[in-house]
C-alpha cells in the first residue's frame, strides 16, 4: 500500500464525513479505522476507486459507533445519507478543512496540534518534536483539543495565522522527515495565495520554493545527506529559485515584515550565493536578528549562532552558542561543527557522536557519525 496516496487521500475522507453531519472527532477516529482496514485489505485486494472504498467504510464505522449512543430515527437517516457506490467526487476539501481545524474554541497551538495529526498525517511523535514538547505533552494536548471541538459546529473558521503555522510544520516535516509532504503543503499554499492578499501567505509560499528547490542536492545517491556548503548548486532548481526571489520581492515591498517573509529572504540570500564561499553571511545575520526580534524562537537563535560563526568566525559562533540552552535540539550538532571550525578537533569529534545519538532521524544521525568518524581517522594519523 503506498502510505504518500492514503496520507492526500485522508484530508478528503474526513471532509465528507464533516459535510455529512459527523463531529469532527468521530469522524477522525472512523477515518483512521478505515485506513488501519485499508492496511490490512489493500495488499491482497486493492481497490479500483481509494477514494470511495476510504469514504464508505470510514462512513460505516462512524454509523457503527453512532448506533451505540444515538436514536433510532437519526440512525435510519444517516443510513439513508450513506455515500452512494462509484467513483467519489473530485472536489478537494484540504485547505478548507485546514480552517475548520483553526477554530476560535481552541487555542492556536491546539489548533495547530489537531490539525497536523487529523488533517496533516502527521504522528503524534512528529509533531512533539516540531514542538520541542515530549511525546505525552503532545498526546494530552491533542485528546484535549478533541474534545473541545467535540460536539462543536464546524461553521466558524479560524484565522489565517493558524493555518499558516500548520502548512509550516507539514512542509518542514515532508522537506525532513518520514513521509514526503513537501510538495501538497507547497500546492495548498499556492491555493491559499490565489485566494488571500497576504503578505505573509506569499512570504510562506515564496519561503517553501526556495527550500524546495534544493531538494535534490540534500541528498547523495547512497541516500546521504549533503550539507548546504557542500550541494551542487547546480542541481538547485532555478525556476523554483526565481519564483520565490519574485514573490518574496513583491512581499517584502509592502513593507509588513513577518517571520516567513524573513526566513524567505535568508533562503534567498543563500540562493543568491554562486558559491557557499560567496554567501552574504553578515546580511544573513541581520535578517537572522529580525526573525529573533519577530519569533523569540531559541531554533532561530541556534541558527543565528552558526550564522555568527560563518560571518565573524567561529569563536564569535560559540559565544552566541553559550548563551543558549545546551538541549536545544541540534545544539550539540552546531557545537561541534563551530569547534572544528575553530581547530578543536577533539572536542569536535567527541561532540559529533554525542549529537548522533541525539538525531532525530537515520539519514542525520549517520551524517553526524560520519563526522566523527573523519575527524578521528585525523586525529590517529
Amino acid at each position: 500500500m503506498n502510505e504518500i496516496l492514503i496520507r492526500s487521500l485522508t484530508p478528503s475522507v474526513l471532509g465528507m464525513l464533516v459535510r455529512r453531519g459527523a463531529d469532527f472527532a468521530a469522524a477522525e477516529d472512523a477515518v483512521q479505522d478505515a485506513l488501519v482496514e485499508a492496511v490490512r485489505v489493500w495488499p491482497a485486494d486493492p481497490p479500483r476507486d481509494a477514494k470511495g472504498w476510504l469514504i464508505t467504510v470510514a462512513w460505516r464505522r462512524f454509523l457503527d459507533a453512532t448506533r451505540a449512543d444515538t436514536a433510532r430515527r437519526r440512525r435510519e437517516d444517516l443510513v439513508d445519507e450513506e455515500p452512494a457506490p462509484g467513483p467519489a467526487p473530485a472536489a478537494d476539501d484540504t485547505l478548507q478543512l485546514y480552517f475548520l481545524c483553526a477554530h476560535p474554541s481552541l487555542t492556536p497551538s491546539s489548533a495547530v496540534a489537531l490539525t497536523l495529526r487529523a488533517v496533516g498525517g502527521l504522528t503524534t511523535r512528529q509533531i512533539a518534536q516540531a514542538y520541542l514538547v515530549p511525546e505525552a505533552t503532545m498526546a494530552q494536548r491533542i485528546s484535549r483539543a478533541k474534545r473541545t471541538v467535540s460536539g462543536v459546529r464546524f461553521d466558524q473558521p479560524g484565522d489565517v495565522a493558524t493555518v499558516l503555522r500548520v502548512l509550516y510544520l507539514v512542509f518542514n516535516e515532508g522537506y525532513s522527515g518520514d513521509v514526503d509532504l513537501a510538495a501538497e503543503a507547497i500546492r495548498l499554499t499556492r491555493q491559499l495565495a490565489a485566494a488571500i492578499d497576504h503578505p505573509e501567505v506569499a512570504g510562506l509560499l515564496a519561503l517553501m520554493l526556495l527550500h524546495h528547490a534544493r531538494r535534490a542536492a540534500r541528498t547523495a545517491p547512497d541516500g546521504s545527506l549533503v550539507p548546504l556548503a557542500e550541494q551542487d548548486r547546480g542541481r538547485w532548481g532555478t525556476r523554483a529559485i526565481a519564483e520565490g526571489v519574485v514573490i518574496l520581492q513583491a512581499a517584502l515591498a509592502r513593507d509588513r515584515l513577518g517571520e516567513f517573509q524573513a526566513q524567505a529572504a535568508i533562503a534567498a540570500l543563500h540562493a543568491d550565493a554562486p558559491t557557499a564561499g560567496e554567501t552574504d553571511w553578515v546580511q544573513i545575520v541581520e535578517w537572522y536578528d529580525e526573525l529573533a526580534g519577530l519569533t523569540g524562537n531559541p531554533v532561530v537563535r541556534l541558527n543565528r549562532a552558526v550564522a555568527v560563526g560563518e560571518a565573524d568566525g567561529p569563536r564569535a559562533g560559540l559565544a552566541a552558542l553559550a548563551a543558549l540552552d545546551d538541549s536545544l535540539p541540534r545544539h550539540t550538532a552546531v557545537a561541534a561543527y563551530l569547534h572544528e571550525r575553530d581547530g578543536d578537533l577533539t572536542t569536535a569529534a567527541r561532540l559529533y557522536v554525542e549529537a548522533a545519538r541525539k538525531a532525530p532521524n537515520l539519514a542525520e544521525r549517520d551524517h553526524l557519525t560520519r563526522q566523527a568518524a573523519r575527524l578521528n581517522v585525523r586525529l590517529s594519523r
